[in-house]
């Protein structure tokens, strides 16, 4: 797992991209938030080299996340589960934390149908086959599928894995939470943001009309992060 800082002084604010994110879009979050931000990039993406057998589950993620010391956190997808699952265990680590586009805490995944055509394609080596599960339009896809096709362990392992299966320990959480949902996004789907808000004891639910707030909406997006952890 790779770090990267941008900018400094206070707030630290700890940037956990999702699974498949590009070395553009890991950043995003980032963008327009003052103080050091921290953005991560995993193994097995961008110049990261892969993980050993075995890395993909979400105690281990938790764990190496919790590794940087941070005031704050953002977490997308995969992101969002290693920060829930860490703050499980450390319910008062962060004094802001935001969950963007959970897609499981709890209960299984009614993606994982999806997620494990995903994997079986890059097992495969179709990419092809990858390709035309990937949700989005342009540029975005391509890159998204081109980032998966190294990640094929990590596609099978978040199929069924669930990152916080007790989610009564969340409620002993002191952050403010922001969690981020998007309507029509098959990967990520709107109950999963629902049961995330509901899980936490101060939070925030908002959700885009969009699968791909991050292409649609990445203006009202940005002003919403720097809102919430100005």
């Amino acid at each position: 797992m790779i770090r990267r800082a941008y900018g400094s002084g206070d707030p630290v604010t700890l940037i956990v991209p999702g699974l498949g994110a590009t070395a553009g879009e890991a950043r995003i979050p980032a963008s327009g938030l003052s103080g050091t931000r921290i953005v991560l990039t995993l193994p097995g993406h961008a110049d990261a080299p892969d993980p050993s057998p075995g890395y993909w589950d979400y105690r281990t993620l938790a764990k190496e996340v919790g590794q940087v010391e941070a005031d704050q956190a953002i977490g997308v997808s995969l992101g969002a589960a290693a920060l829930s699952a860490l703050v499980a265990g450390e319910p008062g680590r962060f004094g802001k934390l935001v969950l963007m586009f959970p897609a499981a805490l709890s209960r299984p995944r009614s993606s994982e149908a999806l997620v494990t055509a995903m994997a079986e394609a890059v097992e495969a080596c179709d990419r092809a086959a990858l390709r035309a599960l990937v949700p989005g339009e342009g540029r975005y896809p391509e890159d998204r599928t081109d980032a998966l096709m190294r990640l094929g362990p990590a596609l099978r392992a978040v199929a069924t894995q669930l990152p916080v299966p007790d989610p009564e320990s969340l409620r002993a959480v002191t952050a403010e939470v922001l969690v981020v949902g998007a309507e029509t996004d098959p990967l990520h789907p709107v109950e999963v943001a629902h049961e995330v808000a509901a899980a936490f004891p101060r939070s925030r639910l908002v959700v885009f009309p969009s699968a791909a707030p991050f292409v649609t909406h990445r203006a009202e997006l940005r002003e919403l992060l720097v809102d919430f952890l100005r």
